[in-house]
């Protein structure tokens, strides 16, 4: 359980730190810097993965060419796999290739 925890606390950083990077480049994801504070790194991520209409988020990342910094290019990395079912992972793989990015092995 304390390894999940811990699992869970870095990717809460990681997704920090995408929201800083992506303000570097042009994108200031208000909206998702809310649900962070609110429901934390895996909860924003899940309720994210919950809808079935793409966020604009999304959009916008991919405008910039930025989806790498995308909430759902963490979620296929295998590092961060025990924190989401298969169905998000899936869900995340098939949003991302919808916009022509396919993560690296």
């Amino acid at each position: 359980m304390a390894d999940l925890n811990r699992l869970e606390n870095c990717f809460a950083s990681a997704m920090r730190e995408t929201c800083v990077v992506a303000q570097q480049n042009g994108y200031r994801p208000t909206v998702f810097i809310g649900m962070l504070s609110q429901f934390g790194g895996v909860g924003a991520a899940k309720r994210l993965l919950q809808t079935s209409k793409e966020q604009s988020g999304l959009t916008r990342l991919w405008e910039l060419g930025l989806l790498h910094l995308s909430v759902e290019a963490h979620v296929v990395q295998e590092k961060w796999a025990p924190l989401f079912t298969e169905s998000e992972r899936e869900k995340a793989l098939r949003r991302l290739e919808a916009h022509g990015y396919h993560p690296p092995d």
